[in-house]
């Protein structure tokens, strides 16, 4: 029978004393409100033991033993995506069997816990070597390099909004309440294609795709958009111009305007899609016109102008000053280390 009590110290050092001075089992057991048996139990601990105290060794032994712990250390560190099933399995081929959960709650105790993986763009060794010539080549240009760049980029932006992970209260069974659900819809309901642009000074002009972006309308936006936007945000003479690798920016006709045009263009290494801090800004302005809840595309294109006029106000706030604050490129330094 599995105890359900453990007895203070203090409490069997009484029992100890009582006996001592002649009482019996029986008497004792009254005088302190304690179960016969326990009585027996505690006097005949200390004349095999010569002590009440609670010895070493009490409670269920551990399944793993340390050696075990270790390779389930080894094993996980050497091989992160490893499942507790294929663990228990390997533990089992050597003769120890243990649950998937004890190995999880094992790593767990150990300081390792199961995580969702952050997703990273899918890097060639040559990708890798052109990341990182590059983030030499500019992690040391000063304050005044970066202030003169003018950050773009395309971005789809959907009637429902970011999909990210969001969570309700609500009671058990209840799951299904209108207002406990997400609405989806197939198709993503409606959405707009933007062109957009900023710099140390604000943001640019933001612009309306009609269809699907090619080299043509992006001759179009190289020609109206991009000056207008260097003018507003006064980058001067001798400013830099950033695009990424997509096809319709490397296209031989893009590539000739460009070299008409005569602009300074900041190389870009392949595979970089997170190295543009205007990543930051299309998620503030994707966050912000869900807000707004636009019930058609019209609204929708209405709400992104509206909030990136705000967004223009409001720069200095947000993090995308990261790459202005430090005296060198916090993205090449990231790529370095």
């Amino acid at each position: 029978m599995v105890k359900s009590r453990e007895w203070s110290r203090k409490t069997r050092e009484e029992v100890i004393t009582l006996h001592r001075k002649g009482n019996g089992y029986k008497k004792i057991a009254k005088m302190l409100n304690i179960p016969r048996e326990t009585i027996g139990s505690i006097i005949r601990k200390f004349k095999a033991k010569g002590t009440v105290e609670t010895l070493p060794g009490r409670g269920r032994k551990k399944m793993l033993t340390s050696t075990a712990v270790r390779y389930l250390k080894r094993r996980v560190e050497k091989s992160p995506c490893v499942t507790a099933e294929e663990l228990r399995k390997d533990l089992s081929d050597v003769g120890t069997e243990v649950s998937a959960q004890t190995i999880r709650r094992t790593l767990r105790n150990e300081g390792l816990h199961a995580r969702t993986p952050r997703r990273t763009p899918l890097l060639s060794p040559k990708n890798k070597k052109s990341r990182q010539q590059y983030a030499k080549s500019h992690v040391d240009k000063p304050q005044k390099f970066w202030d003169s760049v003018l950050w773009t980029d395309e971005r789809k932006l959907g009637l429902f909004g970011p999909m990210d992970q969001r969570y309700v209260w609500r009671r058990k069974n209840k799951a299904y309440e209108e207002k406990n659900t997400l609405p989806t819809v197939k198709h993503g309901g409606g959405s707009i294609m933007l062109w957009g642009c900023f710099a140390s000074a604000g943001t640019g002009k933001l612009q309306r795709v009609q269809g699907t972006m090619n080299s043509l309308q992006y001759l179009e936006i190289l020609d109206d958009n991009v000056m207008q936007s260097v003018t507003n945000l006064r980058l001067g003479r001798r400013w830099t111009f950033q695009q990424d690798n997509d096809p319709k920016h490397t296209s031989k006709s893009t590539r000739a305007r460009l070299q008409i045009k005569g602009w300074n263009i900041l190389e870009w290494p392949s595979q970089s899609p997170d190295l543009n801090p205007i990543e930051n800004l299309w998620w503030d302005l994707k966050k912000a016109v869900a807000v707004r809840k636009p019930k058609n595309v019209t609204e929708l294109e209405a709400f992104a102008h509206r909030m990136g006029e705000d967004t223009r106000r409001s720069l200095q706030d947000t993090c995308v000053k990261l790459c202005f604050t430090f005296k060198s490129c916090y993205n090449c330094k990231r790529m370095l280390y």
